[in-house]
């Protein structure tokens, strides 16, 4: 079941897009899907092995997940003296769901679909 944003139409002006800002900054960029896309392909992946998989200097790499995390996009474990990051699959999967469309349905429509 989608948990649903809680909108009505006299508090649509309250909604908080901040969030939703930084996680589609955080898409629009093509390493930072490629990124993503292995991660889901391969679950928890030690950075020193990410590197490698997305042909990528680490200090590149870090400023990228850096990104991906502040958006909570991905996760970070750290086991001894390496990272491993997974993708943050329930935050991923609101964002595409159809909770985020609908703040931007109409209210007479929001009855009939997901919205309701």
């Amino acid at each position: 079941m989608i948990k649903e944003l809680p909108i009505s139409s006299s508090d649509e002006s309250q909604v908080d897009f901040s969030k939703y800002e930084l996680q589609f900054k955080a898409l629009a960029d093509q390493k930072r899907l490629q990124i993503m896309y292995e991660l889901t392909q391969k679950g928890s992946v030690c950075v020193c092995d990410l590197v490698d998989i997305v042909n990528m200097p680490q200090s590149k790499l870090s400023y990228h997940l850096k990104i991906l995390l502040d958006a909570n996009l991905i996760t970070k474990e750290t086991r001894g003296t390496w990272s491993y990051y997974e993708l943050n699959h329930a935050e991923v999967n609101r964002l595409l769901s159809p909770e985020l469309c609908c703040i931007f349905r109409k209210s007479e429509n929001q009855s009939s679909g997901c919205c309701s």
